[in-house]
Order: C-alpha cells, then structure tokens, then sequence
C-alpha cells in the first residue's frame, strides 16, 4: 500500500529509505533542524532491499576479519593494511553516531540493532597459514588492532568457533579473533526513518518510484509515479541525493548530465544457506571469515554467522553469487538490465566482461551450482554440516556501476558520484557501504552542503553526533582519543552488555 506524504517546498530530496539515504536524511536534518526534506521509496515498506537483514551480511565492516581488505603481500613480503585501517575509522565513526542516536533516544532500546559478536578469520594449510600470520604481525601493532588475537592451536580455535573444528582432519590451520558487531540495518534505518516522519518539515512517500530527474534552473524536477494507481507528481528540490541502490542507475541516465554519461550497470544477485535448527545456531557465536575466492577476488570470502533476526538468532553461510538482470531484489523487474543499456554505455559493458572473464564464468559456475555442491563450500567451515538442517534464501542485489574512465576495470567498493555543480550526489558501489554510511554522509555533506558545517552552531552539532570527525584516529598520536571515543561508544550503544 502507497503512503502519500508530501513536502511541499523541500530544500532536500531523498531517494530511498535505506541506511545510506536514511543516515544521511537524519544527519542533515540534526545539522539544521529548519531543513525541509522529502525521502521517496518505491516499495511500501521502508529499508527492504539491499539493508534489510535477510539481503546482506550484517556485518559490522572494521577490516578485523575480511581479507579482501588486506589483499597479497608487497614485494617485501609485508601484508598492506591501509584499507583496513580506513574502514576500521569509518566504523568507529558509524559507532559514535549511532551511540548519539541512542543518548538522544531517536532509534530505541541499541540491542534490537547491534551486538557485540567475535570477528573471526580461519584459514587452512600452510600457505594459508603464512599469510595470516604475516597479517596479524601487520596488524597488531596499530592501536586498533592491539587486542586482536592469534592461535594456530586448534583446541583454542574449537573454544572460539565450535562448529569450525567438529569433524575436521589434522592438518595446519590458524585464526585471528578480535570483537567486532553483528548489525540489523534494516531495522537501524527503518528506526531512523520513523524519527524522521515526526519531525516538522519532513516527510516519506512510499510506494512512490522515482523516475526521472531533470535539471531546472536552481533546482532539480523530480517525478515520481505511484506503483499503484500510476498517478504522477513532481516535485522540486536544491538538492537531491540518490540512495536507491541498484534504482540509481537510470535516474543518473536520466539527467542527461555528461558527467554521468556512460554509465553502466552490472547486477549481482546473492544466495544464503540458512541453517533454522536450535541446537546448531545455538553453539556458534561468531563470524567467521574464509580465503576471498581467486577467481573473483573483489567480491570477498564465504563466512559462517551468526545473526539476530525477526526475534531469533539464525545461522547463514555463504553468500553464493548468481546472475541476474534485476536491478533490486523486491522492486526491480527483468527488464531492468536490458532497459539500461545505452550506445555510450554499451562497449563500457563489453569492455569489463571482456576484462573480467574469470569473474564472469565464476559467477555463471555459482549460479549452476546444486545443493549439493554448495554444501561442500559449507563443510569447509562447517565439517559436520547436515543437509537436513539447511535450506538456500535469496539474498539482496547489488548493481556495481561500471564507468567509462575505468576502461572496463570492475571495483567492488562504495563510491559517491556527484554533479558538477553539487546539487546532486549518488551511491554506488557494495561493501562496506551500509558499515561506513556515517562516513559517506559525512563526505557528501562536506561536498555539497558545506554551508552546514562553515558555522560554530553547525561544527558543533557534527561533535555533538561524531566527537572525532575532525580527527585522524589513525595517527599515533590519538591512540587515547581513540580508546576514550571507542569505549564512549561502547557504552551507549550497550556492547558487550548481556
């Protein structure tokens, strides 16, 4: 059912309802309470696609177990650590205001939403065991990273992850184990969207789609078309941000502008096992992060995890990749892919599967896999695995926008693309996305809505919501900073509190 709220005059315009347009929403809003803002959402329900719990990992992303941020070793033998050291900020960024949204009671009781849970990474055989290894001497060192701990013990590895070690032969195996979260952004967004809904001046629409923008002078026309009745409206904004994940595409086609000329759009849609048996989810208490596939690298390690769901914990492995041309997983349509293609993005498309052969055959071999064989990926972390005990959910999908620049290179990150003039700013891109929304919306207001921050009022409004977004937690030299920040934040949003 459609929900018709409508902002009259908004200064801002909001596409999609998910943690990225939701956490920007509300940070722009805390900024400058006086701000008028419209968010619109196709589907009736807010936060269902890529945030939604069942369509993504809900993985707190703080680089403690995901090797895909800490790709091979340089030429000297050391494994790089700057990714991770950059997502681990983010996060802490994500923590602090989340813990702000707790302390000004905008998202209710914080363990709904966020949990304290082990972040585990495991690899087997020698070579395996090497390079964790030589990645956690990389690692320990830095202030972020001190607790992290090391064992190559099994008996120590079964006492962290059970499952894991049950029915496993002998052989060399090692795993790194630091505390990290375990994250409902669905729930976190849809929360931050009700806060929304009663502030004066702002308003949702959903069961509205978005379909067209265009450019006015000093402003931007945005027409929207109910999913029901099919009526249309239009409305008017300085400022448009478009969150709609794989819905972003053919709006930035449709604005016509040369910076957004050429894009193209790649889909990747994702499966997990579920595992619903109480006496299996009840021994495993972690995530547990595997080897990043080498045929396809950049979309990251097969992980076994815990997760809090509709009330209950559950158990997930995966995910499987497969093929689709559906650029959202409850809205989108079949046409989607073939609806995108243009002359100018068309050779860009040729040009990155040319590129990506191993990518493209790895994910047609994912999508044919059976049960079966996707139950043997699973005994690689779960030896004992029971088909009995599983069954195989559609996961969220992820669109990763190809550009012409990239001349047919496929990164698999997050990235923001704005207009010339700023007065539009788009999402694309996957992991870590929804763990660094903070720090995206922090960077998208920096660039444009600076005005937000230029005065005193504003700058501390921001420190009241992030107290070190004007720091470099990273440094050396504000390793008590960080240890102050990061335990306040722990505090409020009650983690490691049973």
């Amino acid at each position: 059912m459609s929900i018709l709220e409508w902002s009259e005059t908004p200064d801002v315009v909001v596409v999609g309802s998910g943690i990225m347009s939701a956490t920007l929403a509300v940070m722009i809003k805390r900024l400058e309470p006086r701000i008028r803002l419209q968010m619109i959402e196709t589907t009736s329900e807010l936060a269902r696609e890529a945030s939604d719990g069942w369509n993504n990992a809900g993985t707190g992303h703080a680089g403690l177990c995901e090797l895909s941020y800490t790709p091979n070793r340089n030429a000297d033998g050391q494994v790089p650590i700057h990714r991770a050291l950059n997502i681990f900020e983010q996060f802490e960024q994500s923590k602090q205001f989340w813990g702000s949204l707790v302390e000004s009671q905008i998202v209710g009781e914080p363990r709904d939403f966020i949990n304290s849970v082990p972040h585990i990474c495991f690899l087997t055989g020698n070579q395996g065991v090497d390079f964790l290894r030589a990645r956690h001497q990389a690692m320990r060192d830095h202030h972020f990273f001190r607790n992290m701990s090391w064992t190559e013990d099994p008996a120590e590895i079964e006492s962290w992850a059970p499952l894991v070690m049950e029915g496993r032969g002998s052989g060399p195996v090692a795993a790194t184990n630091g505390l990290g979260t375990e994250v409902n952004y669905g729930l976190l967004a849809r929360r931050m969207c009700e806060w929304l809904r009663r502030q004066e001046g702002c308003a949702i629409a959903s069961g509205w789609r978005a379909t067209r923008l265009r450019r006015e002078p000093g402003s931007w026309r945005v027409e929207t078309t109910c999913v029901e009745s099919k009526e249309v409206r239009n409305q008017r904004a300085k400022f448009v941000f478009v969150g709609a994940g794989g819905g972003s595409l053919p709006l930035l086609q449709s604005t016509g502008l040369a910076e957004f000329r050429g894009l193209g759009g790649f889909p990747i849609a994702g499966q997990w096992l579920v595992c619903d048996e109480p006496n299996i989810v009840a021994r495993h208490d972690a995530k547990v992060y595997g080897a990043t596939p080498p045929s396809a690298p950049s979309l990251g390690a097969g992980h076994l995890d815990v997760r809090r769901l509709d009330g209950r914990r559950q158990l997930m492995f995966g995910p499987f990749a497969s093929w689709t041309t559906r650029f959202l997983k409850q809205s989108g349509r079949w046409s989607d892919l073939p609806r995108s293609l243009r002359w100018e993005n068309l050779t860009t498309l040729l040009r990155a599967g040319l590129k990506n052969r191993s990518l493209v055959q790895y994910l047609i071999g994912q999508g044919l896999q059976s049960m079966d064989q996707r139950l043997k990926t699973l005994r690689e972390f779960f030896p004992k695995a029971s088909p009995d005990h599983w069954r195989l959910v559609q996961a969220g999908i992820r669109v990763q926008t190809i550009k012409q620049a990239d001349r047919g290179a496929i990164y698999f990150g997050t990235e923001v693309l704005s207009a010339q003039d700023r007065s539009l700013a788009a999402l694309l891109g996957a992991s870590p996305g929804a763990s660094v929304a903070v720090s995206i919306a922090l960077d998208v207001v920096r660039t444009c809505l600076p005005e937000f921050l230029a005065s005193s009022e504003g700058h501390q409004r921001m420190k009241q919501m992030m107290i070190t977004y004007d720091q470099d937690l990273k440094s050396a030299a504000h390793a008590k900073l960080f240890e102050r920040s990061t335990r306040a934040a722990a505090e409020r949003l009650r983690l490691g509190v049973k």
